[in-house]
């Protein structure tokens, strides 16, 4: 038999994740936008209502009626609450973590309670009402259900804490600054949670708060605060955990994104044979029992991220045709 199709909500322009899927199974990419590049990696390409229109479960729940969909992931933040309500009332079978969970880590501030709740390590951080005179500075100023590292800001005493608190025009709060090197793990939990691999990797270069530039790394504490977080919270699906080694207080985890991270192909790369995240989703969806190989892969391998694009005619239908013959060059 064949493998249950994957559908890809929100898909934009991972054109890298829809094109390791649909190279397994067949891909469906369900978006509200027309020009979204990553649908065109897709087997079925399906424009849906937005996320906060009553109509998108009820397309989603179609679009799985209709191509078999074993799996359904998000590939941003904006939906992951609603799919995992999807999910646990049993009318997707959505790989995102339960709606508590889901709820929490979309909140920042949220999150950080949740990890102390956990004993999991997470910087101070406070709401700008609190006391501010207290903190080690300098701290930074972010939204909290910020995404993107958009409206985030350096403050080094109270004064500017609060003039940054206030020039934000959403909810924000208050954490620490985290020096030494940053992380992320990469991490996937199976259908009950269990953490099946947690990958760290280095954070050379971000743009827009997306990696772009980092190394696989081999890192024992890395690993076990991977698999730590994942089965605490019972994430099921992809996570990535952002963390900073600070010589001060160790490691504090500073973001939970549980869907797959900007730095999608440094798992990819690290993987050994046939354990990839796409391949083992897969092999979930179709009911197979998947084993634990937590701390099982390739490290040392880098990644560099670079940007490609389509011609689409009067109809939005590739051209085929490409800025140069054959498309991007092999490289040399």
């Amino acid at each position: 038999m064949s493998p249950p199709a994957v559908l890809l909500t929100g898909a934009g322009k991972r054109y890298d994740i829809v094109s390791c899927f649909a190279a397994l199974t067949t891909t469906v990419v369900a978006d509200p936008s027309p020009l979204a590049p990553a649908q065109y990696a897709a087997h079925v390409r399906a424009s849906v209502p937005l996320i906060d229109d009553p109509g998108y479960l009820p397309a989603l729940e179609s679009l799985c009626a209709e191509h078999g969909v074993g799996a359904v992931l998000p590939l941003t933040d904006l939906d992951i609450e609603l799919l995992a309500r999807a999910r646990a009332d049993g009318r997707l079978p959505a790989l995102v973590p339960s709606p508590d969970v889901a709820r929490a880590t979309y909140d920042k501030y949220e999150t950080h309670l949740l990890l102390e709740r956990l004993s999991l390590p997470s910087p101070p951080t406070v709401l700008p009402e609190h006391d501010l005179e207290g903190l080690s500075y300098p701290v930074m100023v972010k939204p909290r259900r910020g995404s993107g590292a958009r409206s985030i800001h350096l403050a080094h005493d109270p004064a500017q804490a609060r003039f940054f608190a206030a020039y934000i025009s959403e909810p924000a709060m208050v954490q620490r600054a985290m020096g030494g090197p940053e992380f992320s793990v990469d991490c996937l939990g199976d259908l009950d949670g269990r953490c099946l691999n947690a990958i760290p990797r280095t954070m050379l270069e971000s743009r827009g708060g997306e990696s772009i530039k980092g190394a696989v790394v081999r890192d024992e504490e890395l690993i076990e605060l991977g698999r730590a977080t994942m089965e605490a919270l019972e994430v099921t699906g992809p996570a990535t955990i952002q963390a900073f080694r600070d010589p001060d207080i160790g490691l504090g985890i500073t973001d939970v994104n549980t869907r797959f991270g900007g730095a999608f192909p440094a798992p990819i790369y690290a993987a050994l044979p046939g354990h990839s995240y796409p391949e083992l989703i897969v092999r979930l969806a179709a009911g197979e029992e998947v084993a634990a190989h937590v701390g099982e892969f390739r490290a040392g391998l880098t990644f560099t991220r670079y940007y490609w694009q389509l011609e689409l005619d009067e109809q939005l239908m590739p051209t085929g045709r490409d800025i140069i013959p054959g498309g991007p060059p092999a490289p040399q």
